[in-house]
């Protein structure tokens, strides 16, 4: 009997250089629906005058102005998400809904063949220089203590920078248990300086991020839906479940709304990755949930969204980390191995 699961797709920043290598890995596992998939996204890259990400991934060594610039990254995570995808053994697994982290709501598309694989390639390296492109900073700062629980404490220190910079910062990205917050370069920095250090770490500037997911945004949205008509979209075959926590389900999407929320809301409010968690959770009830790679970075963000809820009794991670460690782990990473042997095998 099949198990069912959640596929999320990993957003921007989760190809870094341990990944290096990742895509040919897939490539060598001699799927030809991977490999002819990988061909055409070299394919189109070549035709946009870009570095393919074969070539990318296969470089020797990692280089981060080359593999962190915008549309190189984009289009790395993209590949590296959807040819997991592919890889999942459908024999075994029954995918139910699929969703994302910020940029990973485009490969949360492509999976559920919203567009066309040309398509797909093209817009994410589109919105990779849009959105690169603009105005801001972001930085990351935890809202959980050392057991991955709320701390209100935490929690008071953030609303208090958001209000103390109303208008120039605001919540970028609800992600389990950290906040992502983005806005004016001056706002971000200000707010670093007043918040106060955690594990010698955060608060932690994203390198090469703009502004995400606010109305700095407004410009790429702008240009983005005018660039991408509506008749590009078409309905997902498979329920996905957005930044709002909203399910679009299979063929009774509008595209044109499907269009306006992912060129509009999507790129310039709020992206609430633990609802989406959520979300998916308690309206889809799967046996698992599969984290496309590349890498696994998802995972803390997973597991402290679930404890936020409880789900399954989860309360702490302890609690998490023992579940994974039994014989049936809840969360499966692809990019681990043996997690990922579960999948693909």
């Amino acid at each position: 009997m099949k198990k069912t699961a959640l596929v999320v797709c990993p957003g921007r920043g989760t190809y870094n250089k341990p990944e290096l290598g990742s895509i040919s890995a897939n490539i060598g596992e001699n799927n030809p629906k991977i490999s002819n998939f990988i061909d055409q996204v070299d394919s189109v890259r070549r035709e946009l005058g870009r570095p393919t990400v074969s070539e990318l991934d296969g470089m020797d060594l990692y280089k981060s102005r080359v593999h962190q610039a915008p549309a190189n990254a984009a289009s790395l995570i993209y590949a590296a998400g959807y040819a997991d995808y592919l890889a999942i053994n459908r024999d075994h697994y029954d995918v139910v809904a699929i969703t994302g982290n910020s940029m990973g709501w485009y490969t949360a598309m492509a999976c559920a063949d919203c567009w066309t694989a040309d398509t797909s390639m093209r817009l994410v390296n589109s919105m990779a220089d849009l959105t690169a492109g603009g105005a801001g900073a972001q930085f990351i700062y935890p809202l959980v203590n050392h057991e991955w629980q709320l701390d209100p404490t935490l929690m008071a220190r953030i609303n208090e920078q958001l209000q103390r910079f109303a208008g120039d910062l605001a919540m970028s990205i609800r992600y389990g248990g950290y906040a992502v917050l983005a806005g004016t370069t001056a706002a971000c920095e200000a707010a670093m300086q007043a918040l106060p250090s955690i594990d010698d770490r955060f608060p932690l500037l994203l390198p090469g991020h703009a502004a995400f997911h606010t109305t700095m945004m407004n410009e790429a949205s702008q240009t983005a839906l005018a660039t991408w008509p509506a008749a590009l979209f078409r309905a997902p075959s498979v329920p996905m479940i957005d930044g709002r926590g909203h399910i679009w389900q299979q063929r009774v999407t509008n595209p044109s709304a499907l269009q306006q929320y992912t060129l509009g809301h999507q790129v310039t409010q709020t992206y609430d990755f633990s609802k989406a968690i959520e979300v998916g959770v308690k309206e889809f009830a799967p046996d698992h949930i599969i984290l496309l790679g590349p890498g696994s970075g998802l995972g803390g963000a997973v597991a402290q969204s679930l404890i936020g809820i409880g789900w399954r009794g989860l309360r702490s991670k302890a609690e998490f980390v023992a579940q994974q460690e039994s014989e049936h782990p809840f969360v499966l990473a692809m990019g681990l191995p043996e997690q990922r042997a579960l999948v693909t095998n």
